[in-house]
């Protein structure tokens, strides 16, 4: 019986592969440029053309694609097989440098937010030797950066590569002034944690909301829900670990660190967890978990959810996005030590994350901004929209001791006394941890919490990564130009702290007095959903930030934010459209249905026992009457609304009628149509409930 160890990573030509099937002048120029950004010679592109060809074909593939992820959110793919017509009449299996490096998918049917006409189709993607390639059926697949013909970035990949360069170059020059010349690399690395609901296809299908919207457009809430905290780290239904236990060995066979599962808050509601790793290659593992979820979701008879929201009242489904960076021999950039006070350079990193998510909250709020998680965000379940840093106990002691110059006294450890002696005692953490934060520090990482369930993570750590770099920009400068480094250390550390402190809340999140505080008092930003914050993404101060770095242009940030609100309009379009369409073809039918037989059957009763009051039916009758004609009228005004979308000036004009005004006739339909659900008989009702959804996996 084959081990874990056995069979980890078998679909992936990785470093293992490489130094098996490479000769080792190629192998080492290969890793050259992976740890160092050299250029890679054809020569070189060539011998690994041919060694991953041989190992795909022996592992049974026949095709390959180069695997890229456009700004639709989701990856893309397109199959070439390797072979070539011999001159006998057969074939052979070809597979050159050229095409290893180099692919031509067709650009104009994928988003590009203006940055060329539907005519221009030319596109290009290139190799990403930084992340392995790797075997999906019978498919090689080659992680690829896409960009125009023009040369601008289509993908999320390349500015994510872009801003890891920024951070590594801007990090050096500090490790540098700490006197550290080994270090040749700084990465930023992440685990992201994975949310998602399961119920059953037979239930999914027979809901066309979750079919075209992933999400429930309507609903009524269920008799039991969350309320008993009975599903969090419940056990684990043995559907469900099936599932789980497939899901594993596909994402082990890909390289895909797997770690934690666990039953989440919502019932239905699980999490996967993996090991951190480097940022670029984190995204593509998390790009392929989602994909590898739903697929063997199939396998098992059910259906994975990854949106933020798919069910109203219970919780939704986030991303928790654990960040830290490192040097290319191991060390922690993040890591307190036993003595943080004393640990300058630490202090000087802490800062630096400090003062870039408070210069550039705004960037981080609009990195997780979509339609879905507009509905997660601020729910009493996770973190608001306002941006907060949480840092624990000790960490704010010391920043306090920094900032007024007082002597720090450090945190006394305590031992944990549980009134049992074959209990085992141990040191109480210094900090607690706090689940409400948008962006906790957790030891030697901070958990950036605000990302949601279907998000791609590269956005996100784009921003970071790009705010933080600007940070070590500011205070390299500064020190480099210093007379006496420590006493300009000091100083520096010390601004950073009265400038920015304002970010730092280490109370209660979903507490509404917060929001007052964080708004009022502080004057954080409050962006409730994507309308409200995308057109920031063009602020002076964050073009000038992102250009600075190289990590995009002007022109690709344009594209952007006319991409993202255009996908955040389309999203709340269709589900308009979906909820007219099950108002009037479905629940409208099974009322009106359900009115004429009580009222028939009322009928009956009266005739046979005329002093029955009926009193059953003659109330039913007329709540759902006027709830009908609530739900035909509500019906008809959010059909008119869309349509008025069309004389929108703009994009940005288009997404504030619907924030301002599509957005509530749907909730006022949909609680129209919610309350008739419970008067409703429910073998009239169109399609499964709540309580059917949440409790279908048995």
């Amino acid at each position: 019986m084959s081990t874990v160890s056995d069979y980890f990573g078998s679909m992936v030509f990785d470093d293992r592969m490489m130094r098996a099937n490479l000769s080792a002048e190629v192998y080492a120029s290969l890793r050259k440029t992976i740890d160092e950004g050299t250029e890679l010679d054809i020569s070189v592109a060539n011998a690994v053309a041919e060694a991953m060809k041989n190992w795909a074909v022996e592992k049974g593939a026949t095709h390959y694609t180069h695997w890229f992820q456009p700004l639709t959110g989701i990856t893309a793919e397109k199959h070439d097989s390797f072979i070539s017509p011999s001159p006998d009449g057969g074939v052979i299996m070809e597979f050159s440098g050229k095409e290893l490096i180099k692919g031509e998918p067709d650009a104009s049917s994928f988003p590009s937010g203006g940055l060329r006409a539907t005519f221009e189709a030319r596109g290009y993607t290139a190799w990403d030797p930084t992340s392995y390639a790797f075997i999906k059926g019978k498919t090689l697949c080659i992680p690829t950066a896409f960009c125009s013909y023009g040369g601008h970035a289509l993908d999320k990949k390349t500015p994510l590569l872009r801003s890891m360069e920024a951070l590594n170059r801007q990090a050096l020059r500090i490790l540098r002034l700490f006197g550290n010349d080994k270090a040749k690399r700084v990465v930023s690395s992440v685990g992201p944690e994975q949310e998602y609901f399961l119920i059953t296809k037979e239930m999914y299908d027979a809901r066309p909301d979750l079919r075209y919207t992933g999400r429930t457009l309507f609903g009524a809430k269920p008799p039991k829900g969350q309320e008993m905290d009975d599903h969090y780290f419940g056990v684990i239904n043995p559907r469900v670990a099936a599932y789980m236990e497939d899901l594993n060995e596909e994402l082990w066979k890909l390289g895909v660190l797997a770690k934690t599962e666990h039953n989440e808050v919502a019932p239905a509601q699980h999490e996967l967890a993996p090991i951190y790793t480097t940022t670029n290659i984190a995204t593509d593992h998390n790009q392929l978990t989602m994909e590898m979820m739903q697929k063997v979701a199939a396998k098992h008879g059910l259906v994975c959810l990854l949106h933020e929201k798919p069910f109203d009242g219970v919780n939704g489904s986030g991303k928790h996005n654990n960040w830290s960076i490192a040097t290319d021999d191991g060390q922690n950039l993040l890591s307190p030590g036993a003595t943080p006070y004393e640990n300058a350079q630490f202090l000087l990193f802490l800062c630096a994350v400090i003062k870039a998510v408070d210069d550039y909250q705004d960037l981080l709020r609009i990195s997780v901004a979509t339609a879905g998680n507009d509905h997660r965000l601020g729910a009493n379940e996770a973190p608001p929209a306002v941006v907060s840093i949480f840092l624990g106990d000790e960490l704010n002691a010391v920043l306090e001791a920094i900032e007024t110059g007082a002597p720090y006294k450090g945190i006394e450890k305590t031992q944990m006394k549980l009134g049992a002696d074959v209990l085992p005692k141990f040191n109480r953490d210094t900090t607690d941890r706090n689940r409400t934060s948008p962006f906790a520090f957790t030891g030697n990482k901070f958990e950036f919490r605000m990302l949601g369930s279907s998000n791609s993570i590269a956005c996100a750590n784009i921003m970071l990564n790009s705010a933080v770099a600007e940070s070590l920009k500011i205070y390299a400068d500064r020190l480099e130009a210093a007379a006496d480094f420590e006493t300009t250390l000091h100083e520096m550390l010390q601004k950073t702290i009265k400038d920015h402190k304002r970010i730092i809340f280490n109370g209660n999140g979903y507490d509404e007095s917060w929001i007052k505080e964080a708004t009022e008092k502080r004057g954080l930003l409050n962006y409730p959903t994507t309308a409200d914050c995308m057109p920031h993404l063009l602020d002076k101060k964050n073009v000038e930030m992102l250009t600075a770095h190289g990590v995009y242009s002007e022109a690709e940030l344009k594209s952007r934010c006319e991409i993202m609100l255009e996908n955040y309009c389309k999203t709340i379009v269709i589900e308009a459209n979906t909820m007219t369409a099950m108002a009037k073809t479905q629940i409208l039918p099974a009322i009106e249905a359900y009115c004429a037989d009580t009222a028939r059957n009322a009928s009956v009763k009266k005739a046979l026992a005329p002093e029955l009051a009926c009193h059953y039916e003659a109330n039913a009758v007329r709540r759902l009457s006027a709830l009908a004609d609530q739900i035909c009228e509500k019906g008809e005004a959010l059909e008119e609304a869309v349509v008025s979308l069309g004389d929108a000036e703009n994009i940005e004009a288009e997404a504030v009628m619907i924030r301002d005004r599509v957005l509530g006739l749907m909730k006022e339909l949909r609680t129209a149509c919610d309350e008739a659900e419970t008067i409703t008989a429910k073998s009239y009702w169109p399609f499964p409930s709540y309580a059917d959804l949440l409790f279908s996996v048995k």
